[in-house]
């Protein structure tokens, strides 16, 4: 897939004032500081398009970006950003809940994983949460593999492959990526561009 155009087009904090549902949409979804920005950047390949930043917690509205006027990469608050205020952190996720369960255009998700660490149970929790509660598809994406040996990012990931509980049916897809290298790319690209094919079959 060849990606020409990108473009911000809104932000919503909650799911009453996301978009009219015309388009499919990807969301991107992770720990806070896990890459979220700067994968959606190096897909689009526009350095400032979803604005990174070291603070954790930074992503506080559902992100909307039009991607060749025909679908949608949505940047979804971080989960398990302990310095937020409770209240808004109870906002953060009531709106991320409601966008995963209930948002009709949502073709699939794409959880972050930082490949550098073993499993966390927040991830892990996440994960289990997602797969019982949202209707969309979902992969999981180790980021940050330019930090670290291509054996530590594989050791990682089978470990967090291990930890998700048995469920029936195949196991979630999984990528590795690095915003650096730009290792993932591609791949990332041909699974969106095979599951948008698959939405209109």
């Amino acid at each position: 897939m060849k990606i020409k155009s990108a473009v911000f087009t809104v932000s919503a904090p909650d799911l009453a004032t996301c978009p009219p549902v015309f388009r499919p949409e990807f969301a991107f979804i992770g720990r806070s500081n896990v890459g979220k920005s700067s994968l959606i950047n190096l897909l689009t390949e526009q350095r400032q398009l979803a604005m990174v930043s070291n603070t954790p917690g930074k992503t506080k509205l559902i992100n909307f970006f039009l991607i060749n006027g025909a679908w949608s990469l949505v940047d979804l608050p971080g989960y398990g950003h302990a310095h937020a205020a409770k209240s808004t952190r109870e906002d953060f996720q009531r709106a991320i809940m409601d966008y995963l369960t209930q948002r009709p255009t949502l073709a699939g998700v794409f959880v972050l994983i930082d490949s550098r660490h073993s499993p966390q149970t927040i991830d892990l929790e996440f994960v289990e949460w997602l797969a019982a509660n949202s209707p969309a598809p979902f992969a999981l994406v180790f980021t940050k593999t330019d930090k670290q040996s291509a054996a530590a990012t594989q050791n990682n990931q089978a470990q967090f492959m291990r930890h998700l509980p048995r469920r029936s049916g195949e196991p979630p897809k999984q990528f590795s990526t690095s915003a650096k290298t730009k290792h993932g790319r591609t791949e990332l690209l041909d699974f969106i561009a095979q599951t948008l094919a698959s939405r209109r079959a």
